[in-house]
Protein backbone atom coordinates (compact mmCIF):
# COMPACT_ATOMS: atom_id res chain seq x y z
CA UNK A 1 0.00 0.00 0.00
CA UNK A 2 1.25 3.38 -0.40
CA UNK A 3 2.53 5.40 2.03
CA UNK A 4 -0.61 7.82 4.08
CA UNK A 5 0.21 11.53 3.01
CA UNK A 6 0.71 12.59 6.85
CA UNK A 7 3.45 10.21 7.26
CA UNK A 8 5.08 10.87 3.60
CA UNK A 9 4.67 14.83 4.98
CA UNK A 10 6.96 13.44 8.47
CA UNK A 11 9.51 11.59 5.96
CA UNK A 12 9.85 14.94 4.22
CA UNK A 13 10.36 16.66 7.67
CA UNK A 14 13.13 14.86 9.19
CA UNK A 15 15.35 16.99 6.45
CA UNK A 16 14.13 20.24 8.25
CA UNK A 17 11.25 22.58 7.01
CA UNK A 18 9.85 22.33 3.36
CA UNK A 19 6.93 23.79 1.45
CA UNK A 20 4.24 21.37 -0.67
CA UNK A 21 3.58 22.74 -3.84
CA UNK A 22 0.15 20.78 -4.82
CA UNK A 23 -1.61 21.03 -7.98
CA UNK A 24 -5.47 21.59 -6.47
CA UNK A 25 -7.33 22.48 -9.70
CA UNK A 26 -6.54 22.15 -13.56
CA UNK A 27 -8.63 24.21 -16.48
CA UNK A 28 -7.78 22.98 -20.14
CA UNK A 29 -4.17 22.17 -21.14
CA UNK A 30 -2.23 21.60 -17.86
CA UNK A 31 1.57 20.18 -17.29
CA UNK A 32 0.74 17.57 -14.70
CA UNK A 33 -2.85 17.19 -13.08
CA UNK A 34 -4.55 17.89 -10.05
CA UNK A 35 -2.79 15.81 -7.16
CA UNK A 36 0.66 16.37 -8.55
CA UNK A 37 2.89 18.33 -6.24
CA UNK A 38 6.50 18.67 -5.06
CA UNK A 39 8.42 18.98 -1.91
CA UNK A 40 11.15 21.83 -1.75
CA UNK A 41 13.81 22.53 0.95
CA UNK A 42 15.83 25.17 1.03
CA UNK A 43 18.41 23.42 -1.26
CA UNK A 44 16.49 20.69 -2.83
CA UNK A 45 13.41 19.60 -4.00
CA UNK A 46 11.57 16.65 -5.13
CA UNK A 47 8.97 15.59 -7.49
CA UNK A 48 7.18 17.44 -10.25
CA UNK A 49 4.17 19.92 -11.48
CA UNK A 50 5.77 19.92 -14.70
CA UNK A 51 5.53 22.83 -17.34
CA UNK A 52 8.95 24.09 -17.37
CA UNK A 53 8.68 27.93 -16.74
CA UNK A 54 5.52 27.42 -14.18
CA UNK A 55 7.88 24.63 -12.16
CA UNK A 56 10.65 26.90 -11.97
CA UNK A 57 8.58 29.93 -10.78
CA UNK A 58 6.61 27.68 -7.78
CA UNK A 59 9.94 26.90 -6.78
CA UNK A 60 10.85 30.31 -6.26
CA UNK A 61 8.07 31.15 -4.64
CA UNK A 62 7.83 28.71 -2.47
CA UNK A 63 11.39 29.33 -1.26
CA UNK A 64 9.90 32.84 -0.24
CA UNK A 65 7.71 31.25 1.64
CA UNK A 66 9.91 28.78 3.10
CA UNK A 67 11.66 32.04 4.43
CA UNK A 68 8.32 32.90 6.82
CA UNK A 69 8.40 31.66 10.17
CA UNK A 70 4.62 31.83 10.41
CA UNK A 71 3.53 28.26 11.26
CA UNK A 72 1.07 27.17 8.50
CA UNK A 73 1.96 29.42 5.84
CA UNK A 74 -0.46 28.58 2.70
CA UNK A 75 -0.62 30.47 -0.40
CA UNK A 76 -3.35 29.75 -3.45
CA UNK A 77 -2.15 30.64 -6.58
CA UNK A 78 -4.32 30.75 -9.79
CA UNK A 79 -2.02 30.71 -13.20
CA UNK A 80 -2.70 30.96 -16.47
CA UNK A 81 -0.43 29.04 -18.99
CA UNK A 82 -0.09 31.43 -21.75
CA UNK A 83 2.48 34.04 -23.45
CA UNK A 84 3.33 35.67 -19.49
CA UNK A 85 5.23 32.24 -18.72
CA UNK A 86 6.48 31.74 -22.64
CA UNK A 87 4.03 28.38 -22.34
CA UNK A 88 1.30 27.52 -25.28
CA UNK A 89 -0.39 25.20 -23.22
CA UNK A 90 -3.46 28.18 -22.75
CA UNK A 91 -5.03 26.53 -19.53
CA UNK A 92 -4.68 27.15 -16.04
CA UNK A 93 -3.75 26.08 -12.91
CA UNK A 94 -4.40 26.35 -8.88
CA UNK A 95 -1.50 25.87 -6.52
CA UNK A 96 -1.75 26.02 -2.94
CA UNK A 97 2.02 26.46 -1.58
CA UNK A 98 1.96 24.93 2.56
CA UNK A 99 4.72 25.30 4.74
CA UNK A 100 5.56 22.83 7.15
CA UNK A 101 8.07 23.11 10.33
CA UNK A 102 8.46 21.33 13.08
CA UNK A 103 5.20 23.09 14.73
CA UNK A 104 3.44 20.97 12.48
CA UNK A 105 5.10 17.38 13.53
CA UNK A 106 2.11 16.86 16.73
CA UNK A 107 -0.76 17.06 14.36
CA UNK A 108 0.88 15.05 11.33
CA UNK A 109 2.03 12.60 14.19
CA UNK A 110 -1.74 12.89 15.22
CA UNK A 111 -3.41 12.52 12.15
CA UNK A 112 -1.33 9.08 11.30
CA UNK A 113 -2.03 7.79 14.17
CA UNK A 114 -5.79 8.06 13.92
CA UNK A 115 -5.45 6.99 10.32
CA UNK A 116 -7.43 9.78 8.93
CA UNK A 117 -9.17 9.54 5.90
CA UNK A 118 -9.03 12.94 4.51
CA UNK A 119 -6.72 15.63 4.83
CA UNK A 120 -8.13 18.71 5.57
CA UNK A 121 -7.38 22.76 6.50
CA UNK A 122 -8.38 25.94 5.75
CA UNK A 123 -6.40 27.92 3.05
CA UNK A 124 -6.11 31.00 5.70
CA UNK A 125 -2.34 31.03 6.92
CA UNK A 126 -1.90 30.14 10.30
CA UNK A 127 -5.12 28.12 10.86
CA UNK A 128 -3.86 24.09 11.55
CA UNK A 129 -5.93 21.27 9.71
CA UNK A 130 -9.03 19.41 11.09
CA UNK A 131 -8.23 16.54 13.17
CA UNK A 132 -11.53 15.00 12.24
CA UNK A 133 -14.88 15.69 10.21
CA UNK A 134 -16.29 17.49 13.19
CA UNK A 135 -13.66 20.31 13.16
CA UNK A 136 -14.29 21.14 9.12
CA UNK A 137 -17.24 23.04 7.72
CA UNK A 138 -20.64 21.08 6.82
CA UNK A 139 -20.24 21.98 3.20
CA UNK A 140 -17.11 19.88 3.41
CA UNK A 141 -18.26 17.08 5.53
CA UNK A 142 -20.98 16.11 2.68
CA UNK A 143 -18.19 16.08 0.11
CA UNK A 144 -15.33 14.55 1.27
CA UNK A 145 -16.62 11.11 1.42
CA UNK A 146 -16.38 10.47 -2.48
CA UNK A 147 -13.13 12.81 -3.57
CA UNK A 148 -10.60 11.31 -5.07
CA UNK A 149 -8.01 14.31 -5.46
CA UNK A 150 -7.93 17.76 -4.44
CA UNK A 151 -10.91 20.08 -4.05
CA UNK A 152 -11.87 23.65 -2.43
CA UNK A 153 -14.64 24.48 -0.68
CA UNK A 154 -15.87 26.86 1.62
CA UNK A 155 -12.68 28.25 2.23
CA UNK A 156 -10.89 25.09 2.69
CA UNK A 157 -8.81 22.55 0.74
CA UNK A 158 -9.01 18.70 1.54
CA UNK A 159 -7.63 15.39 -0.39
CA UNK A 160 -7.29 12.00 0.19
CA UNK A 161 -4.73 10.97 2.55
CA UNK A 162 -3.73 7.66 0.26
CA UNK A 163 -4.11 7.59 -3.56
CA UNK A 164 -1.77 5.10 -5.83
CA UNK A 165 -4.89 3.04 -7.29
CA UNK A 166 -4.72 -0.80 -7.13
CA UNK A 167 -2.10 -2.71 -5.11
CA UNK A 168 0.68 -3.72 -7.10
CA UNK A 169 3.42 -6.16 -5.09
CA UNK A 170 7.13 -6.35 -6.56
CA UNK A 171 8.55 -9.94 -5.10
CA UNK A 172 12.73 -9.24 -5.28
CA UNK A 173 14.94 -6.46 -4.89
CA UNK A 174 17.03 -7.51 -7.21
CA UNK A 175 18.10 -5.27 -10.28
CA UNK A 176 14.90 -5.95 -12.22
CA UNK A 177 12.89 -5.31 -9.01
CA UNK A 178 14.70 -1.66 -7.96
CA UNK A 179 14.50 -0.68 -11.78
CA UNK A 180 10.78 -1.30 -12.06
CA UNK A 181 10.14 0.49 -8.17
CA UNK A 182 12.05 3.39 -10.13
CA UNK A 183 10.23 3.87 -13.20
CA UNK A 184 7.02 2.96 -11.35
CA UNK A 185 6.94 4.45 -7.92
CA UNK A 186 6.79 8.28 -9.13
CA UNK A 187 4.23 8.08 -11.31
CA UNK A 188 1.63 7.11 -8.21
CA UNK A 189 -0.49 5.08 -10.76
CA UNK A 190 -0.13 1.93 -8.11
CA UNK A 191 -0.29 1.34 -4.52
CA UNK A 192 3.55 -0.44 -4.25
CA UNK A 193 4.44 -3.01 -1.65
CA UNK A 194 8.40 -4.14 -2.05
CA UNK A 195 9.11 -7.34 -0.56
CA UNK A 196 11.91 -9.80 -0.35
CA UNK A 197 13.50 -12.53 2.39
CA UNK A 198 15.81 -9.70 4.10
CA UNK A 199 16.11 -5.81 4.43
CA UNK A 200 19.92 -6.08 3.29
CA UNK A 201 18.07 -6.73 0.15
CA UNK A 202 16.65 -3.48 -0.35
CA UNK A 203 18.51 0.06 -1.63
CA UNK A 204 19.07 2.41 1.75
CA UNK A 205 16.83 4.77 0.12
CA UNK A 206 13.49 3.61 -0.94
CA UNK A 207 11.27 6.05 -3.39
CA UNK A 208 8.76 8.00 -1.40
CA UNK A 209 5.42 6.20 -1.25
CA UNK A 210 6.45 2.44 -1.84
CA UNK A 211 6.16 -0.15 1.57
CA UNK A 212 8.94 -2.40 1.60
CA UNK A 213 8.22 -5.88 3.97
CA UNK A 214 11.11 -8.45 4.42
CA UNK A 215 9.77 -11.60 5.28
CA UNK A 216 11.70 -15.11 5.71
CA UNK A 217 9.31 -16.91 4.20
CA UNK A 218 7.92 -14.99 0.70
CA UNK A 219 5.62 -17.91 -0.35
CA UNK A 220 3.73 -17.13 3.22
CA UNK A 221 3.30 -13.75 2.77
CA UNK A 222 2.06 -14.64 -0.45
CA UNK A 223 -0.93 -16.50 0.87
CA UNK A 224 -2.12 -12.90 2.90
CA UNK A 225 -2.19 -10.38 -0.05
CA UNK A 226 -5.03 -8.98 -1.10
CA UNK A 227 -7.20 -11.14 -3.66
CA UNK A 228 -6.99 -7.58 -6.16
CA UNK A 229 -3.38 -7.16 -6.16
CA UNK A 230 -1.00 -7.62 -9.34
CA UNK A 231 2.32 -9.34 -8.64
CA UNK A 232 5.55 -8.97 -10.30
CA UNK A 233 7.97 -11.70 -9.34
CA UNK A 234 11.50 -11.38 -9.91
CA UNK A 235 13.68 -12.70 -7.17
CA UNK A 236 16.90 -14.13 -7.47
CA UNK A 237 15.51 -17.92 -6.71
CA UNK A 238 13.77 -19.84 -9.59
CA UNK A 239 12.60 -22.35 -6.76
CA UNK A 240 11.60 -19.31 -4.84
CA UNK A 241 10.22 -17.91 -7.87
CA UNK A 242 7.93 -21.32 -8.53
CA UNK A 243 6.70 -21.05 -5.03
CA UNK A 244 5.07 -17.90 -5.11
CA UNK A 245 3.71 -18.81 -8.26
CA UNK A 246 1.90 -21.54 -6.83
CA UNK A 247 0.89 -19.60 -3.42
CA UNK A 248 -0.24 -16.71 -6.05
CA UNK A 249 -2.87 -19.13 -7.86
CA UNK A 250 -3.97 -20.83 -4.53
CA UNK A 251 -4.47 -17.08 -3.59
CA UNK A 252 -5.67 -15.20 -6.15
CA UNK A 253 -4.80 -12.31 -8.00
CA UNK A 254 -6.07 -9.40 -10.36
CA UNK A 255 -2.24 -10.76 -12.62
CA UNK A 256 0.91 -12.47 -12.12
CA UNK A 257 3.99 -11.47 -14.06
CA UNK A 258 7.16 -13.96 -13.93
CA UNK A 259 10.51 -12.71 -14.98
CA UNK A 260 12.33 -15.25 -17.24
CA UNK A 261 12.44 -17.11 -20.67
CA UNK A 262 10.13 -18.92 -22.79
CA UNK A 263 12.01 -22.14 -21.22
CA UNK A 264 11.55 -20.98 -17.92
CA UNK A 265 7.88 -20.70 -18.56
CA UNK A 266 7.64 -24.05 -20.09
CA UNK A 267 9.15 -25.71 -17.34
CA UNK A 268 6.94 -24.10 -14.34
CA UNK A 269 4.34 -25.09 -16.71
CA UNK A 270 5.07 -28.40 -15.71
CA UNK A 271 6.15 -27.88 -12.47
CA UNK A 272 2.94 -26.16 -11.34
CA UNK A 273 0.15 -28.77 -13.51
CA UNK A 274 1.86 -31.11 -11.10
CA UNK A 275 1.24 -29.25 -8.07
CA UNK A 276 -2.45 -29.38 -9.54
CA UNK A 277 -3.07 -26.56 -11.08
CA UNK A 278 -5.32 -25.83 -13.70
CA UNK A 279 -4.18 -25.62 -17.17
CA UNK A 280 -5.84 -22.12 -17.49
CA UNK A 281 -4.39 -20.70 -14.56
CA UNK A 282 -1.24 -21.17 -15.36
CA UNK A 283 -1.20 -19.79 -18.76
CA UNK A 284 -3.01 -16.27 -17.17
CA UNK A 285 0.89 -15.74 -15.83
CA UNK A 286 2.44 -13.35 -18.12
CA UNK A 287 6.42 -14.78 -18.59
CA UNK A 288 8.50 -13.50 -19.95
CA UNK A 289 8.11 -9.84 -18.59
CA UNK A 290 8.89 -6.47 -20.88
CA UNK A 291 8.75 -5.31 -23.95
CA UNK A 292 11.91 -7.40 -26.27
CA UNK A 293 12.11 -4.20 -28.86
CA UNK A 294 13.13 -2.12 -25.71
CA UNK A 295 16.16 -4.36 -24.73
CA UNK A 296 17.01 -6.34 -21.61
CA UNK A 297 18.84 -3.95 -19.43
CA UNK A 298 16.99 -3.82 -15.97
CA UNK A 299 15.61 -0.42 -17.06
CA UNK A 300 14.23 -1.66 -20.38
CA UNK A 301 12.12 -4.75 -18.90
CA UNK A 302 10.71 -2.22 -16.36
CA UNK A 303 9.80 0.57 -18.92
CA UNK A 304 8.07 -2.20 -21.05
CA UNK A 305 6.61 -3.53 -18.03
CA UNK A 306 5.53 0.17 -16.72
CA UNK A 307 4.39 0.73 -20.23
CA UNK A 308 1.72 -1.93 -20.04
CA UNK A 309 0.70 -1.66 -17.17
CA UNK A 310 -0.25 1.49 -17.57
CA UNK A 311 -1.95 1.42 -20.95
CA UNK A 312 -3.95 -1.32 -19.62
CA UNK A 313 -5.06 0.79 -15.95
CA UNK A 314 -5.59 4.20 -18.46
CA UNK A 315 -7.80 2.04 -20.64
CA UNK A 316 -9.69 0.70 -17.76
CA UNK A 317 -8.79 -3.15 -18.15
CA UNK A 318 -7.19 -5.49 -15.53
CA UNK A 319 -3.76 -4.25 -15.58
CA UNK A 320 -1.22 -6.64 -16.85
CA UNK A 321 2.77 -7.03 -17.59
CA UNK A 322 1.58 -8.91 -20.58
CA UNK A 323 3.86 -8.43 -23.23
CA UNK A 324 5.37 -9.94 -26.32
CA UNK A 325 8.14 -12.80 -25.10
CA UNK A 326 11.65 -12.36 -24.95
CA UNK A 327 14.42 -13.46 -23.01
CA UNK A 328 15.38 -11.21 -20.50
CA UNK A 329 18.98 -11.33 -18.21
CA UNK A 330 18.39 -13.79 -14.98
CA UNK A 331 17.98 -12.39 -12.01
CA UNK A 332 21.10 -12.33 -9.61
CA UNK A 333 22.13 -15.94 -8.67
CA UNK A 334 19.98 -17.11 -11.70
CA UNK A 335 21.77 -19.63 -14.25
CA UNK A 336 20.38 -18.49 -18.31
CA UNK A 337 18.57 -21.31 -19.09
CA UNK A 338 19.09 -22.90 -22.62
CA UNK A 339 17.51 -26.15 -22.60
CA UNK A 340 14.10 -27.43 -22.46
Amino acid sequence: MNRPLPRQLLDALAAGPFVRVLVVETRGSAPREAGAGMIVHADAFAGTIGGGTLEWQALGHARDLLAESAPWARRLERIALGPALGQCCGGSVTLLFERFDESARPILEKLAETEAEIFARPLASGAAPALGPAESPSALRKTVVTIEGPVLIAGWVAEPVLRGGPPLWIWGAGHVGRAIVEVLAPIGAFAIRWADIDTGRFPEKTPAGVETVAAADLPLLARHAPAEAHHLIVTRSHELDLALCHALLQRGAASIGLIGSATKRARFARRLAALGHEDAAIASIVCPIGTPALGKHPHAIAIGVAHGLLLRKVAGDPASPRQPAQDPPPEEGQPKETTP
